[in-house]
Formats: structure tokens, C-alpha cells, sequence
């Protein structure tokens, strides 16, 4: 951990993979660390530009937490495992990942209870009207209008897959949290410290 200059406190530090940019934000269980964003994009202005699957190519055990919101979906699933590799290579012993991504187990049984279609609405988000097709494949309106294909959804996961990849690629405890078509999963490199059991309310 780093210090603050002159009152010895310790900051602890978060990398926000593929954040786009820090007016997004973060989760409140984050205020006070040193946010720190990666992202493949340079038109959000990130502190490191990067491809998520080149993570092994930096300083190893920098960090305290990975934040990974909505982006290991965009990677084909062997991909998946390079990225997971990157963040236990960058976090510290007691770090950990907490990644969130869409819930297909979810959706699905939205969709069939519902009677709805692939292109129907499902919800309103602030960057507009979001169909299952969007859920899916990623979000069509973004995609078209960058240009980037790295936009586009290229895996997906349930709380049971992605829980099962977590622990392939050597994540000792996890725990997850679904809701609101989104899993939520916090990944422990090793044992959790007492400092994330209470960040998170974790039992």
C-alpha cells in the first residue's frame, strides 16, 4: 500500500479495468483508494492504455482490488482465462477481483417468463433502451456508433460459469451476489483479509 504524505495513513489501490473513464463511478466500498484506470481505449483518457489480455506484462502485485465492470464479456472465452490470469498476477496476496457481468441464467428466464423477444426492451438505462439482443451480443447503439468491435459481446456467463472459471484460473474463495440481470462476483486471490470482509459485509 502506498502512504499518504504526512499523516501516515495507507491508501490502498484499485485498478478499474476497461472503466472507459472516471466520470463513471465506482462503488462507495472504493472512496479513499487511489483509483487508478486501464482501458483499451484512449479517447476516455485512461491512466494505463491497455488490452486486458496483456495484463501479464505488467508490475506484478501492485494492486489491492481489480475492478472489472461489464468487460470480460467483451473477450472470447479463452480469452476469459488470460485476463483472470492478468488480474492475479497484478493483485497483491490479499487482493481481490470483484468483476460484474450480465446474468444469461437470468435473462433467459426473463425472457421465457415474459413472453418476450430478442429485440424487445427490457429496461431503460441511461444510455437508452436495453433489449435482450443488447444483454447478449452488447450494447447495438455503441457498437455501431464507435465503430469498435470491441464493443460487442463475445462470451457471457451464469452465476455457475462464471464462478467455475474463477476457479480454474486459481481464484481461492469467491462469493457472489445476482440481481437486476447482473452477477456480481468478488474473487480472492487468497484468503480475504479482515479489511474486505468488512469493506463488503462478507460472512
Amino acid at each position: 500500500m502506498t502512504t499518504r504524505e504526512g499523516d501516515g495513513q495507507q491508501i490502498r489501490k484499485v485498478l478499474n479495468v476497461g472503466g472507459n473513464n472516471k466520470n463513471i463511478p465506482i462503488p462507495d466500498q472504493y472512496s479513499g483508494w487511489q483509483h487508478i484506470l486501464l482501458d483499451i481505449d484512449p479517447v476516455g483518457n485512461p491512466d494505463i492504455v491497455c488490452d486486458a489480455r496483456e495484463l501479464l506484462n505488467l508490475n506484478a502485485g501492485e494492486y489491492d482490488s481489480i475492478y472489472c465492470s461489464h468487460n470480460i464479456e467483451h473477450y472470447y472465452q479463452h480469452d476469459v482465462h488470460k485476463v483472470l490470469a492478468g488480474f492475479l498476477h497484478l493483485l497483491k496476496g490479499d487482493g481481490f477481483a470483484y468483476i460484474r457481468v450480465p446474468d444469461l441464467d437470468a435473462l433467459m428466464r426473463v425472457v421465457i417468463q415474459n413472453n418476450k423477444d430478442i429485440d424487445d426492451v427490457l429496461y431503460q438505462s441511461p444510455a437508452g433502451p436495453i433489449s435482450a439482443r443488447d444483454i447478449i451480443y452488447g450494447y447495438g447503439v455503441e457498437i455501431e456508433s464507435s465503430g469498435n468491435d470491441f464493443y460487442a459481446h463475445k462470451t457471457g456467463f451464469t452465476p455457475k460459469s462464471l464462478k467455475n472459471i474463477l476457479d480454474e484460473c486459481g481464484f481461492q474463495e469467491i462469493f457472489l451476489v445476482v440481481g437486476d440481470l447482473e452477477i456480481g462476483a468478488l474473487a480472492f486471490k487468497n484468503k480475504p483479509a479482515k479489511y474486505a470482509i468488512d469493506l463488503f459485509n462478507l460472512e
